[in-house]
């Protein structure tokens, strides 16, 4: 039967997660305690810490036979990741915790797969929480008062959490409506192109459209990992330069490693390779001063690309590319990659665009599987997007 499971460290927090777990019971929802603390209990639980402990690749020992706090919550942490991932019986997961609790907690959470019910009560909820959601689900709600024992105001708070999780665990959503989905990437300065995409295939597929914001590329490339993708039309590679040249919105070094590891049918293209994104201009790197920038609102500077620059990013996209087995079409629109690199646009600079272009069509290597086109187009233009659809609809076909 699948339970939704209360998750915290019993040796510290272990009246929070009691008064939890029997709100959960008390809207009928069938509940598991687990406890992740590192030592000993102070409660009764269902899972107890050495179970989770035994799923650490070395052993219960490697979480709970040392004297280093710090050390023993990391490894509680990969234990508990691993753990979950054993599991068929999860309708939700809800945790609480502090420092510790939510770095452990939440490392199982995001190895759970997205729509999975996930709520983490934390006393970090309000700060910088993308450590801990990263590009997952992960819910965090405060816990506005610290855990150390129950009162007024934490007891309100764990019990509107319970009935969350319950509500979630108990109503699923409903299946998709049988469409395979395709992740597709874009930016402000290439949302025509993309919108048109997404609207010509709308009928045939489930389009995830993923801003490029670091996290977004990210995202989808997990979807393209865990089997929930069908193909990527990948317009907007903007990370990239974010990456090599020190942006505030970058990619990771494994931006396109899940085209290669699945093979999935991927049109790309150049989309936004024109700048950098900064935050206000104050925050620019030192090494920066001089260049050619463009205010696109208060809070975020873009930064034009050199010729040198795009090389390195061209070049950079291609030798991953080259590395996918799978069916690979990288569309580049020679009259501009994205809203500001068009003539009379801030950005416009052909010189660089065709070093850019060329740096990608000498290292990708084309051969049977892995073609590159070029088009006597804008990127936003009618044209490219309906270019682009074809390309997708050919090699998904084969």
């Amino acid at each position: 039967m699948k339970r939704v499971y209360a998750v915290g460290t019993a040796d510290t927090k272990g009246e929070e997660l009691a008064f939890l777990a029997d709100a959960i019971a008390a809207t009928g929802a069938a509940v598991s305690r687990v406890d992740v603390g590192t030592r000993d209990a102070t409660v009764p639980v269902d899972i107890p810490a050495k179970e989770i402990a035994s799923h650490h690749p070395e052993g219960a020992n490697a979480v709970l036979g040392g004297n280093d706090r710090g050390t023993s919550v990391a490894a509680m942490g990969i234990a508990f990741s691993r753990f979950v991932q054993s599991r068929n019986d999860i309708a939700g997961t809800i945790g609480i915790g502090g420092g510790g609790g939510t770095s452990i907690i939440t490392s199982g959470m995001r190895a759970l797969p997205l729509g999975l019910p996930k709520i983490m009560v934390s006393t970090l909820a309000s700060g910088d929480t993308a450590p801990y959601v990263d590009v997952s689900d992960i819910i965090m709600m405060p816990s506005v008062t610290d855990m150390a024992g129950l009162n007024r105001l934490s007891r309100v708070v764990l019990h509107n959490a319970a009935q969350a999780i319950s509500g979630m665990a108990a109503r699923p959503a409903p299946p998709p409506d049988g469409k395979p989905s395709i992740g597709l990437t874009m930016f402000g300065v290439t949302t025509p192109c993309v919108t048109a995409i997404a609207d010509q295939l709308r009928d045939t597929y489930d389009g995830m459209v993923f801003h490029a914001t670091g996290t977004g590329g990210r995202s989808m490339e997990k979807l393209a990992d865990s089997g929930l993708l069908s193909g990527i039309i990948d317009i907007t590679t903007t990370e990239v330069c974010d990456l090599l040249l020190g942006g505030v919105l970058p990619a990771t070094e494994d931006r396109f490693g899940a085209i290669a590891r699945t093979r999935l049918p991927y049109v790309g293209s150049v989309g936004a390779l024109d700048m950098v994104n900064f935050w206000a201009p104050s925050t620019i790197p030192e090494r920066y001063r001089g260049r050619l920038f463009y205010e696109h609102n208060p809070n975020v500077t873009l930064m034009r690309t050199t010729a040198d620059e795009c090389r390195m990013i061209g070049e950079w996209i291609g030798i991953r590319l080259a590395l996918c087995k799978g069916p690979v079409h990288v569309l580049i629109p020679e009259k501009g990659v994205s809203a500001l690199d068009i003539e009379g646009g801030a950005f416009f600079d052909p010189l660089a665009d065709a070093v850019l272009f060329d740096a990608i069509e000498r290292t990708i290597k084309p051969n049977a599987t892995r073609r590159v086109t070029r088009l006597p187009l804008h990127i936003n233009d009618p044209e490219f997007a309906e270019a682009a659809t074809s390309a997708f609809l050919d090699i998904a076909r084969q």
